[in-house]
């Protein structure tokens, strides 16, 4: 059975499955869907826990003799499995597939990896997981989401807060939803009983622990973001990011604007190699809104500043390289 995340509890309070299939790459998500998987079978009896984590020293011979063993100090028994790279291989699928065709009854086996693609979800170990269990997979949010994820979990510690003040937490914490959750927990015991948080408390109390990327800045560009593009790339000097990496983000996409050449082209583009689909289709709004800004010649010329910076930054021309490359984001997020 296929479930989204806010099917979750319903579901539990039917009662437990055998197999449950947690998949995806926000770490915080991921463990609170987990948790309350947890919290469901201990209630229910599943006292005992064991933890595996596929790594190089694991074996899978060791979760067949988890299907066989009989607990010894406790009825029920959480087998919690933990897949890194979500790729359990040939023998990890078939001991998986042996399992979900005969679940042991005394047993719940909970598994975490991360994000499945395609093709893993078409593999008979999948498939037998869906037919037997439960999977669920567990979306980042996007950026425009985070302001009011951020307003319901302050309600749900308590907090009357205003909107900008949910707003400006999202700004700061930049997509770390875990550094969210910290930041409410303080923010709950920091305020006065009946105290509204607004946005000058929260330029107070709330840390700046944004999580820097050269991605994040290339979409903002494109999207003409100026204030978030400079703001990123402040934190990605300050965090002592590469400026060769931060430039290859960028021109990457000046690349592939140029190959481009006006936004009447953009749907019959095929992305360059290193573009994969689902993630071009995700950025096409991006890049039409930087083509309505930006003329050919305009892109031309951003590719050769670009190249003047990348000389600068390697020791072989004049110039501070970062605020060459400030320059460059202030022109890419001009119109």
């Amino acid at each position: 059975m296929k479930l989204r995340p806010e099917q979750l509890p319903a579901q539990l309070k039917k009662g437990l499955a055998p197999v449950y299939l947690l998949s995806g790459d926000e770490p915080l998500l991921l463990q609170e869907a987990a948790d309350q998987i947890l919290q469901a079978a201990r209630s229910a009896g599943f006292e005992e826990r064991s933890l595996f984590t596929v790594g190089n020293s694991f074996h899978w011979s060791e979760l067949q003799q988890e299907a066989a063993a009989l607990s010894l100090f406790a009825e029920n028994k959480i087998v919690d499995l933990r897949i890194p790279t979500g790729k359990p291989g040939k023998e990890g699928g078939a001991v998986l597939t042996e399992w979900c065709h005969s679940p042991p009854p005394e047993k719940i086996l909970l598994i975490r990896c991360a994000k499945l693609d395609g093709a893993t979800q078409r593999t008979k170990w999948f498939k037998a997981i869906e037919q037997a269990g439960v999977t669920l997979q567990l979306w980042p949010l996007e950026l425009r989401q985070i302001p009011n994820w951020i307003m319901q979990r302050m309600r749900a510690a308590g907090i009357d807060a205003t909107p900008g003040a949910a707003a400006l937490v999202a700004e700061r914490i930049e997509g770390n939803l875990l550094a969210a959750v910290q930041e409410i927990e303080k923010l709950s015991l920091l305020i006065e009983p009946g105290q509204q948080v607004d946005e000058a408390m929260v330029m107070q109390l709330v840390a700046d622990s944004a999580r820097f990327d050269p991605f994040q800045l290339a979409d903002a560009i494109l999207g003409g973001d100026r204030v978030r593009a400079l703001r990123i790339l402040h934190g990605l000097r300050e965090e002592g990011t590469a400026i060769q990496v931060v430039l290859w983000a960028i021109v990457r996409d000046l690349r592939e604007l140029a190959a481009i050449g006006s936004e009447s082209q953009l749907s019959r583009h095929k992305p360059l190699e290193y573009v994969p689909a689902p993630l071009w289709k995700r950025r096409m709004p991006l890049f039409a809104a930087i083509l309505r800004r930006l003329r050919p010649q305009q892109i031309q010329q951003l590719m050769r500043r670009a190249g003047e910076v990348d000389r600068a930054g390697k020791g072989m021309a004049a110039g501070e390289p970062w605020s060459g490359l400030e320059e460059l984001v202030l022109r890419a997020t001009s119109g």
